[in-house]
């Protein structure tokens, strides 16, 4: 099953057309609606003031609730945009952002209002296209959880098990000690506060894989195939699996899972992998990391060029923007994992 995200910010719609979804799925709409809702800013003011309902139309590949096997396209309608926010933008590109690069790519023919094709604003169909794939992954018992792992410097818990994380995942502000997130949020309002904006990075767990998916091969390996989906949300800028970068600062004895039998079935006593050896799924939860950059567009006066006259100038940027992604990144990295596992599981 592959996915075409299509669209800009402060265009009419935006959307997803998904091929090879198989036949016959009894498509959940409401159950889809609901991972778009997840990810809508809502009223909490650690989120953009853009609102927008993200209502998803079904246009293609569905008749009389199931899916046809042809091309599955899900409509989203813009209509919040302040795209005057935006005129100063076209030729002063915003620094740590893809105006610049875009421009150069287009040849400067890229939409600049919000940001165009590299917003945010476009995780929302990558959202609904992670709804249908959470559905057939479901008919498989295959569940993918996640919650804000650091904000700003500020740890929430380790999950221990699959219903906790399930549980945590749903929270408004998804954390698994609440206590861990009122501090995140205070630092989050800071920022804002002060016209910044903070990062952190989001905790995520595929459950009920089975050992043997994936290869150690290039294009074939399990942690090749989920980090190019997830580096395909913005603003990611790192990706471990397991204990990841904290490898460096151990030893093998330390670092290494002991093998054991549990109902006659092999597992591993910790889960320092991830849930991946030699590019192949060991049959524990596949677990990963995804870190994001702070927000580039803040309201502090910053430098950047003219691309008109090459002389260079100060910017002070205006519009709506997240003062903090994390939050509302939680289900877009849920997404972007059903979508890999799909892909990892031949679907």
């Amino acid at each position: 099953m592959r996915h075409m995200i299509f669209g800009e910010s402060h265009g009419p719609v935006i959307g997803v057309t998904l091929s090879g979804v198989p036949a016959g799925l009894a498509l959940d709409t409401a159950a889809l609606q609901r991972q778009l809702d997840r990810r809508a800013p809502g009223k909490d003011p650690t989120a953009t003031a853009r609102k927008e309902s993200d209502v998803a139309h079904v246009v293609s590949g569905l008749f009389e609730g199931k899916t046809t096997g042809a091309p599955l396209t899900i409509l989203i309608q813009n209509s919040d945009q302040h795209s005057g926010d935006y005129d100063a933008l076209r030729y002063t590109p915003r620094p740590s952002h893809g105006d610049y690069p875009g421009f150069v790519a287009s040849k400067g023919c890229q939409d600049h209002r919000g940001g165009g094709h590299f917003s945010g604003r476009l995780t929302a169909p990558l959202v609904a296209a992670g709804a249908v794939a959470r559905q057939l992954l479901a008919q498989r018992g295959v569940c993918v959880a996640a919650h804000i792992a650091i904000i700003d410097g500020e740890y929430d818990a380790h999950f221990d098990t699959q219903p906790a994380l399930e549980a945590a995942s749903q929270k408004a502000f998804p954390v698994l000690d609440d206590a861990a997130g009122e501090k995140m949020r205070a630092l989050i309002l800071d920022a804002k506060e002060n016209g910044d904006s903070v990062g952190g990075a989001v905790e995520c767990a595929v459950f009920g894989l089975p050992a043997g998916l994936g290869a150690p091969d290039f294009g074939q390996n399990t942690e090749g195939i989920f980090a190019q989906h997830l580096f395909a949300i913005p603003a990611v800028k790192a990706v471990e699996f397991g204990t990841g970068t904290s490898f460096a600062y151990t030893r093998g004895s330390e670092a290494n899972d002991p093998l054991t039998l549990q109902d006659g079935k092999v597992t591993a006593a910790t889960n320092n992998a991830g849930g991946i050896n030699g590019g192949i799924t060991n049959g524990m939860p596949l677990v990963f990391t995804t870190t994001f950059r702070p927000t580039p567009s803040i309201s502090l006066p910053q430098k950047t060029v003219d691309l008109r006259t090459g002389a260079e100038v100060d910017l002070v940027i205006k519009g709506r923007h997240d003062p903090c992604i994390v939050p509302r990144a939680v289900p877009v990295v849920e997404a972007a994992a059903a979508l890999a596992t799909c892909e990892l599981l031949g679907i």
